[in-house]
């Protein structure tokens, strides 16, 4: 009952929600609403559109509603997700295409084990995992980051898209493959960080200081990888 058009751009919107949801270790199909409302407010701050985003809720829906299973979507916490979603980024600019799961992975796999490679894993597995731009994890500091049984839940004092300062609340679940949860925590221990910056710049020799990595440090790490 739909153009050939609206059937390829489902397709393609239900195929990155498994790719996400794959990389994370969570099940796609059924989804729960929280993985929905985690994979929107990941799209979303990647730079998605508040229209791209409508069109893969209703991709999520379709797959579940034609396989006969009740749909995430219909849940109050995704429809929440999403009018917060279109309240607060309305248009977002295009940006970047976002680096893959695939792709995140490899850069991780040249990162050493000397203090410069461990802080650099943790940097680009994060930021991925999160999809966190440079400035909030520039900004990121230890008493930040709550461990919880299933990962971490970041705190983000403030963002691009949150003028008033608000801050809000970031969960980024454990990995298989590669955890970014296990990989911060390589990092800090390394690094014997225990307060303060999280992500900071180092001397030659590999000696850590106490001052944070800038966004531009940050956007030089992801380059070298």
């Amino acid at each position: 009952s739909r153009s050939a058009a609206t059937r390829r751009a489902y397709l393609s919107d239900w195929k990155i929600f498994v790719a996400w949801c794959e990389a994370r270790d969570l099940l796609p199909h059924p989804a729960a609403p929280d993985t929905v409302c985690l994979f929107l407010s990941a799209q979303a701050r990647g730079g998605a559109k508040a229209s791209t985003l409508g069109r893969r809720v209703a991709s999520i829906r379709l797959a579940h509603t034609s396989a006969g299973l009740e749909t995430p979507t219909a849940s109050e916490a995704v429809k929440t997700t999403m009018k917060g979603i279109r309240r607060d980024i309305g248009a977002a600019p295009v940006q970047k295409a976002a680096a893959t799961a695939e792709k995140v992975r490899e850069m991780a796999g040249h990162c050493d084990a000397s203090p410069r490679g461990l802080r650099d894993r943790a940097l680009l597995l994060l930021g991925f995992a999160g999809a966190f731009r440079r400035s909030e994890l520039a900004a990121l500091e230890v008493g930040d980051l709550e461990e919880t049984e299933s990962g971490l839940r970041v705190h983000v004092r403030r963002s691009k898209t949150d003028q008033e300062g608000a801050g809000a609340v970031v969960p980024v679940v454990r990995g298989e493959r590669t955890c970014p949860v296990e990989a911060v925590r390589a990092w800090l221990d390394a690094a014997g960080i225990s307060e303060g910056p999280v992500f900071r710049r180092m001397m030659k020799g590999g000696r850590v200081t106490g001052d944070a990595l800038s966004a531009h440090s940050i956007g030089k790490v992801v380059k070298r990888y």
